[in-house]
């Protein structure tokens, strides 16, 4: 039997204020998509299959280079961050699954799967960390990591990388995330060529490694922490290094890792066209890697990038692309963040499922801009939740989420049981 942080009385009386209302909205939504040829139990029970992983790391209050201001009821460790994954779960009933980095998260890992079961969480992919050096490691990665001039750092580097897919295999996790900051800060610091051999001859190793049924993401980010040149700094990169490695190595897109201006929507339908595609880490940002809540400042993009998640569904066989939530939380509650985070995404893809492809397909055939850009806009503009909502409460969720997670109390409950972290600390985690 699933364990609920939240009584579910606090929900079921939030979900009875508005019940009603929802009822009629559902409804009168349906009718309005039923004169367009659209049946909207098909897209509400897409929807509800439809789940987001949840990064262990989103829960704690982010920060910047400059300074972190810690929350009440900051997670101590990773069973408070499980619990406070459970929270977001429960309510959002979107976010089945935890993401781990090691070795932020590391334990017991029979103690994580058996603190995950109690939520009936499972595990999303494993993250690994060479972008900063933990405690008692002999090698530093100040200067690279599996790219570093020195065999002895590359070694340590990708024996770290080797330790989460043992740990991952024991949890029920099937893929493993690389990201690392390796780069050059002057012109001149490193060989651009030796670098990336070094580079892939390291993850080449861990690549042998998989196991048979695992998959390897690739994470590639224009700039930081090097601000010259990144090792893997765009997607054209990535697609290199997944060619490379083989059919299970795939490119993963965080939506904040690009050049202001880039059509990301049209790298993902490339990636996907060429079956490279694997997956995405979703937030938001307004100049840069900001990290900011998924589709609060270009919901737009986010929807055009299931526009095309949804049409390379319809295209490529076997097309089942990983999503995780990766934001930097520093002014809100992160369960709060997070959990709007997750309606968005199902919003996106929601609202993708209602785009007529026959006539956007027809207008784009006769080169008519307009009346394809207006079969994207009509999808876009069409006020789907309702079909979110309904989806939320039928699988024992909250109508309102937001609402019924304060009307809990739950950061307040957790506030007296974890000590308060003292401020002045910087980084993002």
């Amino acid at each position: 039997m699933t364990e609920h942080i939240i009584d579910p009385s606090v929900v079921e009386a939030e979900n009875a204020r508005v019940a009603a209302d929802l009822r009629n909205d559902y409804e009168s939504l349906g009718e309005r998509l039923d004169r367009r040829g659209i049946a909207i139990d098909d897209i509400k029970a897409k929807v509800a299959a439809f789940s987001v992983a949840v990064p262990s790391w989103g829960v704690g209050t982010g920060g910047t280079r400059f300074a972190r201001f810690p929350g009440k009821g900051e997670p101590r460790d990773i069973f408070d961050k499980i619990e406070d994954c459970a929270v977001i779960a429960q309510l959002t009933q979107a976010t089945r699954t935890v993401s781990l980095h090691i070795p932020w998260d590391k334990a017991d890992p029979n103690r994580l799967k058996q603190a995950a079961s109690r939520f009936n969480l499972g595990f999303d992919a494993m993250n690994s960390n060479t972008f900063a050096d933990a405690k008692g490691q002999l090698q530093s990665y100040k200067f690279g990591s599996l790219s570093a001039a020195g065999k002895a750092t590359r070694d340590q580097a990708i024996e770290h990388n080797l330790e989460c897919i043992e740990i991952g295999k024991t949890i029920g996790s099937k893929a493993l995330t690389v990201w690392i900051g390796d780069g050059s800060n002057f012109p001149g610091q490193v060989n651009f060529t030796t670098q990336f051999e070094h580079y892939l001859d390291s993850v080449k190793s861990i690549y042998a490694a998989l196991p048979d049924d695992w998959r390897l993401y690739t994470e590639h980010k224009m700039y930081e922490p090097a601000f010259y040149s990144t090792v893997v700094q765009d997607w054209g990169t990535n697609y290199l290094i997944a060619k490379e490695l083989g059919e299970k190595a795939f490119c993963l897109v965080d939506l904040g890792h690009h050049a202001p201006n880039v059509n990301i929507e049209m790298i993902v339908a490339r990636l996907a066209q060429f079956g490279k595609l694997g997956g995405f880490h979703f937030n938001d940002s307004k100049y840069g890697d900001d990290d900011l809540d998924a589709g609060s400042v270009d919901p737009y993009r986010l929807f055009l990038v299931f526009n095309e998640l949804v049409d390379a569904e319809s295209r490529y066989a076997d097309f089942h692309p990983a999503h995780m939530l990766d934001q930097s939380h520093n002014v809100t509650d992160p369960i709060e963040s997070l959990m709007l985070s997750a309606a968005d995404v199902q919003r996106a893809f929601a609202q993708a499922l209602l785009v007529d492809r026959k006539s956007l397909a027809g207008a784009q055939n006769a080169n008519d801009a307009l009346a394809a850009t207006q079969e994207l806009r009509k999808a876009f503009r069409t006020d789907v939740e309702p079909i979110l909502a309904l989806a939320r409460m039928e699988q024992g969720g909250a109508i309102d989420p937001l609402a019924a997670y304060r009307a809990a109390g739950y950061r307040a409950k957790v506030a007296e049981i974890r000590p308060e972290i003292a401020a002045g600390s910087s980084g993002i985690v």
